[in-house]
């Protein structure tokens, strides 16, 4: 081989290895997961990884020909502004190409006016006011709203529980805003009355003057809405002990207040509490188990499977989906195209994301606390098929 010849030959693999080398890099689609991995609500971050991870012992790292990889960024308590410096990190220093994740509505709510102008879709694993569909056509939800869980407990809170008066007690801030209005808007529709209506600040721990206003109320069922946490253990304890259980005051919530992880260390205070909720881990079902079984095998607890767990899982399903599809593209209209009317068989049950909300349409149970040998569980009494999100528009 003449020099020329061989100097040509060099020339080709090395611009063949940088072009394998540029090929193998864009080949990898970056995800920013945002989510509380530290701080009281640690155990729903926990439920973001375990969920993701169930979903890639199942399916693997690949979505097509395209490696998927997720960064992870902690949040570990209700902050717009730093929700949104981090996810404009991820974008701009990280080049994620999609977002996950978001436990609270405000952090979801700030982040929604970046994503048109860097053209990243966002996959909402647990954030659940109405409104945050609605403030881009870029965010798809795999988790819940409180209107779509809340509709069903006021229906079941008359025609199965025989309320004729009942009192809320909300967080103060927009799901809990949503809870009120839906429950006190369908219960009266059906005839009910509502006795008191209580809004309690989203750090609120201490219940006693609460329980005093709903003693005095006069009654006969207690509806609560309280983000997931401290306060929810707090609620119940306090509703067990000022002895409103005891008179007969049925407690009903969303599944938010009475989640699988905390009913050991409620015991016997939970008993008897009834929800309306998308997902308990008790729920039977072949997918749930093969679900759980894939949340242990990577390395998740069982015990610690929460709805955030589930929506996470569901969300990375839609994730693989569009990059499938669009890989890493800067196309969110294409990528949500592969998504929009899906529907599939989770763990929780037959689910399909509604074409025009983005929302996911899902059964809803209603559960009571009950033990099961020496387990407390959410054992399922009835069920609401194919719910929409029944605030999407309502304002």
């Amino acid at each position: 081989m003449t020099k020329p010849t061989m100097m040509k030959a060099a020339a080709l693999a090395l611009a063949l290895s940088v072009s394998a080398v540029a090929t193998a890099a864009a080949d990898v689609v970056k995800v920013g997961i945002i989510g509380p991995f530290s701080g009281p609500y640690a155990l729903f971050g926990r439920s973001f990884q375990a969920g993701i991870g169930a979903y890639t012992a199942a399916h693997g790292d690949r979505a097509g020909p395209h490696e998927v990889k997720f960064i992870y960024r902690d949040l570990d308590a209700p902050n717009p502004a730093r929700a949104k410096a981090i996810a404009q990190e991820l974008i701009v220093k990280d080049d994620v190409r999609y977002l996950g994740g978001l436990y609270f509505t405000p952090d979801a709510l700030a982040i929604a006016p970046l994503l048109g102008e860097a053209k990243v879709p966002l996959v909402v694993f647990n954030a659940a006011a109405s409104a945050i569909t609605e403030k881009s056509p870029h965010i798809v939800r795999t988790s819940f709203t409180i209107w779509q869980n809340t509709v069903p407990a006021a229906q079941a809170a008359v025609r199965t529980l025989g309320a004729k008066k009942a009192a809320i007690v909300v967080s103060d801030y927009a799901p809990g805003l949503d809870a009120e209005k839906a429950f006190k808007t369908t219960f009266e529709s059906l005839g009910g009355t509502i006795a008191d209506s209580v809004r309690v600040p989203l750090t609120a721990t201490d219940f006693a003057p609460v329980m005093q206003r709903i003693g005095d109320s006069g009654a006969d069922l207690t509806f609560a809405f309280l983000p997931t946490g401290p306060a929810t253990f707090a609620f119940v304890k306090a509703f067990h002990e000022t002895g409103l259980k005891a008179r007969g005051v049925k407690l009903l919530t969303t599944g938010d207040v009475v989640p699988e992880p905390d009913l050991p260390a409620l015991g016997d205070a939970g008993l008897g509490v009834y929800s309306t909720y998308h997902y308990a881990s008790s729920h039977e079902s072949a997918e749930n188990k093969e679900f759980l079984a894939n949340v242990e095998k990577a390395g998740g607890r069982a015990e610690e499977v929460t709805m955030a767990t589930v929506g996470a899982y569901d969300g990375a399903r839609l994730i693989y989906a569009m990059i499938e599809r669009n890989g890493a593209a800067r196309d969110p209209e294409q990528a949500l195209a592969a998504v929009k009317g899906a529907s599939w068989i989770s763990p929780r049950g037959p689910v399909s994301i509604d074409p025009q909300s983005r929302h996911i349409r899902q059964t809803v149970y209603l559960r009571v606390v009950t033990k099961d040998g020496s387990q407390y569980v959410n054992k399922e009494l009835d069920a609401y098929p194919d719910q929409p999100d029944h605030g999407f528009g309502v304002r």
